[in-house]
């Protein structure tokens, strides 16, 4: 059962859209982040151990000046991470309902490149926030942020602004237009930065609205912020595959030996001497008339007979075939 789940996995990974690609990576860093969690919980007195949240604050972006410097990693890793089971779910749903209709409607190659756009503005946002106002207090204490939403949210209003009229079937509600979906969770974003509720959070969503907004402007107008970023992505892609890939020296074809009923060539040859019809292929051709073939031996099996007409079709060319020869090889390339 788990090696046809894997199965599955791999296949929707290797031939599925960006979307679910997206959804794979960050459910398989949730599931490892928190069997990590689990078993480290386990031998300490199932308690949550400060290696932990070391391992967590690793991989996640912090108002920290000298976090960010020393962990430049954070802004891509941050957003593919989640602790929380109901904060990758709700996530993972948005970026599914809203991904899909955006790779539709702009294409399968934007879904990525968008989606880091928007996690970088989302960490932009968050640092001007801790920044800027209070939210981050005066004690010293780092305040780590990670999670999908920021880029979830730029996708989310993205595909709002380019398809406002299409609808999504929600629960109790029936079919609602995107528009509304997007100008809610607008709305309730600026109003939860007046809470002290998930302050560098909410500073984080805002950024990948913007983003998603930005996205959209500059794309009305003929320029796609996403170009870069496929650039980039494309590189890292060749760089891996010629990483990957054989050298030159591998590359090229060596020596290999031709098998004629279960022997090599060379070990026939040093059995019996060759025919004299294998001797005469590169030589002068009969005429094309209805001279019999120098080639074709009665004593010699079809293998042999047509690696000696394309021996003599390579050494004089397909003219200096007799009219027999090319009937042979008419009739051996229809052979099934």
């Amino acid at each position: 059962m788990l090696q046809s789940i894997w199965d599955d996995i791999r296949r929707e990974f290797d031939y599925g859209n960006m979307v679910n690609r997206i959804i794979i990576v960050n459910v398989a860093v949730y599931l490892v982040i928190n069997l990590t969690w689990a078993g480290l919980s386990l031998f300490n007195g199932q308690s949550t151990p400060d290696l932990y949240y070391d391992i967590v604050h690793f991989l996640s972006i912090s108002n920290s000046g000298w976090h960010m410097l020393t962990h430049p990693w954070s802004i891509l890793t941050h957003m593919f991470l989640h602790e929380g089971f109901w904060h990758i779910l709700f996530n993972m749903l948005w970026l599914f309902w809203f991904g899909r209709i955006f790779g539709d409607l702009l294409g399968d190659r934007r879904v990525l490149p968008l989606y880091i756009l928007g996690g970088l503005a989302g960490a932009v946002f968050f640092f001007l926030g801790a920044t800027l106002t209070g939210f981050a207090g005066d004690g010293g204490i780092n305040h780590y942020a990670l999670g999908a939403s920021a880029a979830v949210m730029c996708i989310v209003v993205a595909t709002g602004v380019f398809a406002p009229d299409y609808s999504i079937r929600l629960l109790f509600l029936g079919n609602v237009r995107i528009k509304y979906i997007v100008a809610f969770v607008v709305l309730m974003n600026i109003i939860s930065l007046g809470s002290n509720v998930n302050t560098g959070g909410t500073f984080g969503h805002l950024g990948g609205i913007a983003m998603g907004f930005l996205f959209t402007w500059y794309l009305k107008r003929g320029t796609d912020l996403t170009t870069p970023v496929q650039s980039v992505l494309t590189g890292v892609q060749n760089l891996y595959a010629s990483v990957l890939s054989p050298s030159k020296d591998h590359s090229k074809r060596g020596p290999h030996a031709a098998f004629r009923g279960g022997r090599s060539v060379k070990e026939t040859a040093a059995t019996k001497e060759r025919p004299g019809f294998m001797r005469r292929a590169g030589g002068a051709a009969k005429s094309a008339g209805g001279k019999k073939s120098d080639i074709l031996d009665g004593q010699a099996s079809h293998q042999e007979q047509l690696d000696a007409i394309l021996d003599k079709i390579k050494e004089r060319g397909y003219k200096s075939l007799s009219k027999e020869e090319k009937d042979f090889l008419f009739q051996a390339s229809n052979r099934g």
